[in-house]
């Protein structure tokens, strides 16, 4: 007597695999971008410190008020890679009354202390 045995998946399981695959990737792909897009502001917040404080050290070492973008790069830094298209040459650090800011391209204050 021969029996007759096919191995395999039905296509109910493997269907059900793919199902089972895309709940998961619909619960995993917004965390991630959540994560990505968190990183990228802490990456940004920390090229403005890196500029707050090479822009401290200039006002220091000169005795000015204000200082742009364009004056600290080479001396105080490197040039900074962007890492969500954003735009630094348009940076102005300033600092009143112990407080320094810097001034962004829309005219916003983001104010630093250390």
């Amino acid at each position: 007597m021969k029996k007759n045995s096919k191995k395999g998946f039905t296509l109910v399981e493997i269907m059900i695999v793919v199902v089972i695959i895309g709940l998961l990737a619909a619960m995993a792909i917004p965390a991630f971008n959540k994560v990505r897009e968190e990183s990228r502001m802490k990456t940004i917040t920390n090229n403005l410190r890196q500029v707050a404080g090479a822009g401290q050290r200039y006002i220091l070492e000169n005795g000015v008020e204000t200082v742009e973008y364009g004056d600290l790069v080479a001396t105080y830094f490197a040039t900074i890679k962007t890492v969500a298209g954003e735009d630094y040459t348009a940076l102005v650090v300033r600092e009143s009354g112990g407080v320094l800011t810097v001034e962004m391209n829309n005219g916003s204050l983001v104010p630093f202390t250390y």
